[in-house]
């Protein structure tokens, strides 16, 4: 069978960091950099992202029979597996590089792809840790937050509790209305700022680390919201023991069932740079 032709441009060509977004993300747990894709870049590959997570989408319920987390957003993970245009966008050295920088490592592995599709009318999502969900022995991850498209605050714009990482894991809750009430009170107790971008240009990307606590309001347009993410683990990560059934799960679904103590190098996570 003959490889699938690909006419999309490879993102390979590196960005100059801010040196005042480095220095955000690591105070703080996330910044905000524009144009990481540019406007021409993101024309190519917005129709190609849409159309695999259109086609590999299996949320078939309609938006009022589904609980919180399911209203919050269509959730399509690793269309790097499936499809090739898609995967040479996951792919891209620019973005790498941009998280190793932030790190501040030598090289990052991909932990998994997702689009984060907010349907108009979408209900929120509540604060939440992603690395509650991840069987990972180190905070050196980062997950780049795209939209494909313009978006404001009425579209479901990521919110962050700056300062948050810093506390490493704080509740042993999945995303539920549970877990938003009890953030929210630890936010306003622990006094963290809490911050947003009124606006994103599409090819713009927040970047977070993995215990930064964020959230994100509905959606209030009549318009999807498309979002691109891509999570990163820095190169030389090992596996760590499950903590809770959705660490067994992902331990499984992302990272093979590598045994505990082991690098995380599977074909899942392929090294990027």
């Amino acid at each position: 069978m003959k490889p699938p032709v690909i006419n999309s441009p490879l993102l390979n060509n590196l960005k100059t960091l801010n040196a005042a977004n480095i220095n955000e993300f690591r105070e703080k747990g996330h910044t905000l950099i524009h144009e990481v894709v540019t406007r021409e870049e993101v024309a190519i590959y917005r129709p190609i992202i849409v159309n695999a997570a259109e086609r590999y989408n299996t949320e078939k319920r309609n938006l009022q029979d589904r609980d919180t987390y399911g209203k919050a957003f269509l959730q399509i993970m690793n269309l790097w597996r499936v499809d090739a245009e898609v995967k040479q966008f996951v792919m891209a050295k620019r973005f790498a590089k941009i998280a190793a920088e932030l790190l501040g490592v030598e090289n990052v592995r991909i932990y998994h792809d997702q689009a984060l599709f907010k349907e108009a009318g979408g209900g929120p999502t509540p604060w939440h840790q992603d690395q509650y969900y991840w069987p990972i022995d180190t905070h050196n991850t980062v997950t780049m937050w795209m939209p494909l498209m313009d978006i404001d605050i009425n579209m479901g714009m990521l919110t962050f509790a700056s300062g948050s990482f810093t506390k490493g894991a704080v509740f042993d809750f999945e995303i539920s209305d549970e877990s938003e009430s009890l953030f929210d009170k630890y936010v306003a107790d622990n006094q963290f700022d809490i911050t947003r971008a009124e606006v994103m240009a599409a090819g713009d990307a927040t970047w977070h680390r993995g215990f930064t606590i964020h959230k994100a309001p509905g959606n209030y347009s009549d318009t999807m919201r498309e979002v691109m993410t891509i999570i990163y683990v820095a190169d030389g990560a090992r596996v760590s023991a499950p903590k809770n059934q959705w660490q067994h799960n992902d331990l499984e679904k992302w990272l093979m069932n590598k045994p505990v103590g082991e690098l995380i190098d599977s074909e899942l996570n392929p090294a990027v740079l």
